[in-house]
Formats: C-alpha cells, structure tokens, sequence
C-alpha cells in the first residue's frame, strides 16, 4: 500500500497551459500554505511558482518543491479563485495571469524584504569617547538623533562604514535590523473633512447602495451622473457604509494621474493610517511591495489604484468602485489582456460585493445593461449647489482656419480669462512637437521600423519617437529619398501648442500635462497642486487633463481639434469623441463662477458633437445605440480583434488568409470583417 503524501497544486510562472502537482518534503511542510510563492524544478531550471491548493495522494513521480519564498501568504483564497477564473476566461496562462496580477516588487525570486538599518546607541551610553575624529562625528550625530537609519548617514558622511565597524567593535553602538514601510504621502499633510449633506439625488442613490451592502450579496449599479454632480461625494459615503458594516473597500481610477487627488480626499475623510494603501505603477517597487504585504496582512481598509488594483488581496470586500468607468485605460493591451472594469464586476459577483460603475459618460455596453435591467442604475442630473453646466460653442474651422493651432476666437477667450484671473486648459490629444515630418519636396515621411506608422517629432528633446514601441531615432538633416534638406514638421501636438502659447501669450504661466511632462514619479501631483495653487493659468495636455480632475479656478475650456478622434478608423470613434469632448468641458466652472467651452472642428454638424455642446448624453446614446443596432455591433453582438504580427510581411498576410479561410465553416455563425 502507497503512502499518502503531501502535494501541492502549483502555477509556475511560465507559459503553460495549466498547474502542475508537486510533492511537499516534510522539512518544508510547516511553510508550505495556500498563497504563498514556491521555488519549483520545471525541465533543468528552477522557477517560481504560486501554491493555490494542498491536498494528499500518491507521490510517485513527483518533483519536490526546492523552497518556500514567502513567510506568509501573498495570495488570499478569493483572490486565486478570481486569478484562475480569469485566467480561464481570457485564456491565458494561470501563472502568468498570478505574475501580472502581483507587484514588480514580488515577482522575482526570493523574499527580498528592503531592510532600512538603524544605527542606535547602546543601553546604556558610554562616558568615554573614541578616538578617531570620524569616529566621534558619526557617534554625536547618532546620539543627537536618538537613531539614525544608514541612508541618513550616508547622506551626512561619504563613507560611513570604518567608522560605523569600528564604533560597534568598541561597544559603543550597536546595529538593528527593522522592517522599513514607504509611505508613499509621508510628505502629504492631511486636513479632515466631514461628509457633505446629500442633495436629494445623491441622498436617492445613497439609499440604494446602502440597501446593497447590508443585503450582503451582488448587486452591480451604475451611477450616472454629470460633471461636477458629486459623484465621488457618494462614493465617499457609499464605502463609509461598508467600512461601519465591517466590510473592505476597493476603488479604481483610469489613470494614476488622478490617484494623488482622491487619495487626499479619501485620507481627508477616512484618516491618514494605514487604513488606506495605494497600488499602481507610479509607486516604487519597495512602496508597492509594502502595500500589497499591508493588504495581505489585513491591515488596510481601502485600496485605491489604477486597474491592476483589481487584484488586491482584500479579504472581505463589500463595494468595489469603478470611476469613470469608460475609461479605455481600464483595459490592458499587452501580456495578459484583461478589462478591469469586467473583473471587478467578476471579483463582486464572486465575493458577494456591490460594485458601483461610476461615470458622466458611460460606456455604452454600461448603460444598455442598465437598460436591459441587468443592472441597477443610479441618476444625478445636476450639479452640487446648482451650479449651471459650462456654455459650449463649436467654432467651425472650415470658416476661418487658423494661423497656428488655436482660432482667434479662442485666443481672445484665453486673454480675456488671463485677464480675470482665472484659469484655461486646453485640450490636444496628440503629445509631441508635430505628429510627423515630411519632405516637401518629394513627399518622405519617416517611419517606424517595427510598426510602420510615422514617427512624431519631440522637438525639445531633437528625437522622432514611435508612441506605439518607443522607437527612437534623431531627424535627418537630408531627406532619404531625394537628399533635400525641406523637411518641415506638420500638424500640431501638446508641445507646440505650449510653445505657440508661450509665444502668443508672453505673461502667461504655461504648463504641459502628459506622458512626455510625467513620467517622472511626483509629476501628476506636482501639476495639479499648482493647478490648485493657481501658479499655472493655462494647463495644455492630452486626455489625460479631461479625466476627473477638479480645478475650481478654471473657466475656460478650449478643444484645439474634435476631429482627430471622430475620424478615427474604430466604430467607437463617435462615442470617443463625444466622451472626450463632454468630460474636458466638464472641468468648466466647477468652482463658483460659470464655464465656457470652444471646441474647433471641420464638422460642426455631427451628432456627437451636437450632443456633446447640449451635454446630452442620452441623445448621444439613442442615436449611437441604433447604429450599433442595425450593424450588430456591442452591445448587440460581439467582436474578437484577431491581430497577426510578425517581421515577414508575406508570411503574416499568408497566415491571416489560412485562419480566415478556416473561418469559412462558420459562416452561418461568425462574419469575418476584412
């Protein structure tokens, strides 16, 4: 008769198809639990792998693990389940799916925890000193402090260490190792608030949230409401109503731009503990490490974090948040490719939580669900306060086309609102100097080797970059195809409409916002801070300044193009641009003075931008929907985007042709576009 033995269920992380089983050797069975990262034989090499269930059986065969990584858990049960259910859904490798899901931080080998070492002086402080100079130096700094860590000295002095070796071999200090938790708003001072009284609507949607969480079970609701109509007040209150019914709280934003925003009102309102912890890639790899071991640890009430939050490991979750939850940015394009708004529907559907889809625009698949009464749906027509919506004009280019990039209408709108003392921001959703350089002479245009799509033109940093691979190269001084030297930028981006501003309007404080002005880790929230400040008067950027920032001193928005969204190749290009365009002039006089909105177009007349100028969203979407309808396009039907890449053109267009042709027994079931 077998022994029965110890075996783990394991996802290594490599790219297989499912887990493997391994045998746990009984030195290693005390550290062997559910969640936590494993040291495993995979071929001839050792990888990592996430142990996600312990079972007994029979052994024969099996490789043992060669070590556990972690002293506890990483991974709760809730969160492998949802990891294997999506892995599942989105085909895609269980442990690849775990590696993606966890911070950078972990993803390695090992269970490197950042040790911030403490030099303190001893008990009982000697009464001689030593003899060195160096020696005595380091000893008054650390005796002054009390404690000093060794970064702090290696600050003070260049190097520290004879020194520090020296005064531990005297006796006269000894050396601590303690565990260092980076706060990522040590620096951030906290000014508490109270809850505002709800107006009616937000007190109607109140009510039914409430209901939600202390019935205990999902409830998916969709929260419509308008800018400035105090959606994140109804958040605020929504998951304080979880927090007093003992449950967790999860809230996600489209961007890490807003992260530093609502975080201060959170911590405003919640406190600035441990309660709440912050998860996206903005964050260092040590503070995110933290963050996910507090998480883990249940130590941390809310999380907030861009969409790779999804996989917190809460364990009693009782709302999710998903704000603006249009957001494009809420989907992964590479590696495992998941929707984040999607999984958080998934994640509440599992865990028993309400999930609450917030936004002024909705997606339109959203908003035919609530339709559909799939889910609830929640309304707040007005703003807070009765503040008026902004007054949007459509300047039509096709009349008088401008020198530059902006409109003489819009320039004088911007002097005039320099003039008050008020704020503008303008929206380009192109970054760089000019979208492409061309030839005038013979008509070369320069492209991308890897994506075959032109390169635009950085011209503060001399390069033509790829926004697609990150292909760099520097201009040419001749034209490759004739040797002539016209070679001239077209078209505008974010950093020549900055520069054409500075030009146009001397005395004005321009500030650009987006991924070339922020990548630097602080930059979002330095930008908005002086938004706040009033130390900027006009802020440029791309869609990144229309996502749900709340600047009370600007009066003035201005759109320099509407049409290179709508002309975009996608059968979502209307519903962008209208999104857009209704969210940027939604950051319009939210503060006590009313907004005014130009929008330049070479088509004033389309409906998205119509509705977009009345700000009516359910215009927009009777129009859009029936279009979608007649087409079978989502959300009455389904699209799988097939994309066949490689280095060979020949090869990859043969390729799609045979999957296509493999196709044609489904006709009756599947329509190939193209």
């Amino acid at each position: 008769m077998t022994e029965s033995a110890l075996i783990a269920t394991v996802a290594v992380a490599a790219p297989l198809a499912k887990p493997y089983s391994y045998l746990v050797p009984a030195e290693l069975a005390d550290q062997a639990r559910v969640g936590v990262r494993l040291e495993v034989p995979l071929g001839r090499r050792q990888v990592v792998g996430y142990l996600l269930a312990l079972g007994s059986g029979d052994a024969a065969g099996l490789k043992p693990i060669r070590r556990v990584l972690d002293a506890a858990p990483l991974l709760t049960p809730e969160l492998i389940r949802l990891l294997l259910r999506a892995a599942d859904y989105y085909r895609h490798p269980p442990g690849e799916v775990i590696r993606c899901a966890l911070p950078a931080g972990l993803s390695g080998k090992g269970n490197e925890v950042s040790i911030l070492r403490e030099a303190v002086y001893a008990a009982v402080p000697r009464a001689d000193q030593p003899a060195g100079g160096r020696q005595r130096q380091v000893l008054a700094q650390i005796r002054a402090a009390g404690s000093l860590p060794l970064s702090s000295l290696r600050t003070l002095f260049p190097a520290p260490y004879a020194p520090l070796k020296r005064l531990v071999e005297l006796g006269f200090l000894t050396v601590e190792e303690v565990e260092r938790h980076r706060d990522p708003f040590l620096d951030q001072p906290v000014v508490a608030d109270r809850p505002a009284v709800p107006t009616a609507e937000q007190a109607a949607a109140l009510e039914q949230i409430a209901t939600a969480i202390a019935a205990g079970g999902f409830r998916p609701l969709l929260l419509h409401g308008v800018t400035g109509s105090g959606k994140t007040e109804v958040y605020l209150q929504a998951i304080a109503g979880a927090l007093a019914a003992g449950r967790q709280a999860l809230v996600l934003v489209p961007e890490i731009a807003l992260t530093p925003q609502l975080v201060a009102r959170f911590r405003a309102r919640f406190g600035a503990g441990k309660s709440i912890a912050v998860l996206h890639s903005g964050l260092s790899d040590g503070e995110r490490y933290d963050a996910w071991r507090a998480i883990a640890a249940g130590e941390v009430d809310i999380v907030i974090g861009a969409r790779s939050a999804i996989f917190a490991p809460l364990g009693g979750l009782g709302i999710i948040v998903v704000d603006e939850e249009h957001e494009a940015s809420y989907k992964q394009g590479e590696g495992f490719r998941y929707h984040a708004r999607d999984l958080a529907l998934l994640r509440g559907q599992m865990e028993g939580a309400t999930v609450l889809l917030g936004s002024a625009t909705p997606a339109l698949t959203s908003f035919q669900r609530a339709r559909d009464g799939q889910i609830g749906y929640l309304f707040l027509g007005n703003r807070v306060g009765g503040r008026p919506m902004p007054a949007v004009e459509l300047l039509d280019l096709r009349q008088a086309a401008p020198a530059g990039v902006l409109a003489p209408p819009l320039l004088a709108a911007l002097s005039e609102t320099l003039a008050r003392g008020e704020q503008g921001l303008l929206l380009l959703n192109r970054r760089g100097f000019a979208p492409f350089l061309l030839c005038a002479d013979c008509g070369t245009t320069f492209r991308c080797p890897n994506c075959e799509i032109t390169l635009t033109f950085h011209q503060g940093e001399r390069r033509l970059r790829c926004h697609y691979c990150d292909y760099v190269e520097r201009p040419a001084e001749l034209c490759p195809g004739c040797n002539g030297i016209n070679i001239l930028p077209q078209g505008a981006g974010t950093e020549r409409l900055e520069e054409e501003l500075a030009a146009l309007l001397p005395g004005a404080r321009v500030a650009r916002m987006d991924r070339d002005t922020t990548t630097r880790k602080g930059a979002h929230r330095a930008l908005v801070e002086q938004m706040l400040a009033g130390k900027i008067d006009i802020l440029v950027g791309t869609q990144m300044v229309a996502k749900g920032h709340d600047f009370p001193g600007v009066t003035l928005v201005g759109v320099a193009s509407a049409d290179a969204t709508l002309n975009f190749p996608d059968f979502r290009s209307a519903e962008r641009t209208f999104t857009l365009l209704a969210q940027v002039a939604g950051r319009a006089g939210r503060g006590g003075r009313p907004g005014q909105v130009l929008i330049q177009t070479y088509s004033p007349e389309h409906y998205a931008l119509q509705c977009a100028a009345q700000h009516d969203y359910l215009a927009f979407a009777e129009q859009e929907l029936a279009f979608r309808r007649e087409l079978s396009y989502p959300p009455f039907g389904h699209l799988v985007n097939l994309v066949f890449s490689g280095n060979n053109g020949a090869q990859v267009e043969a390729a799609a042709d045979r999957f296509a042709a493999g196709l044609a027994p489904q006709a009756g079931a599947v329509e190939v576009l193209g």
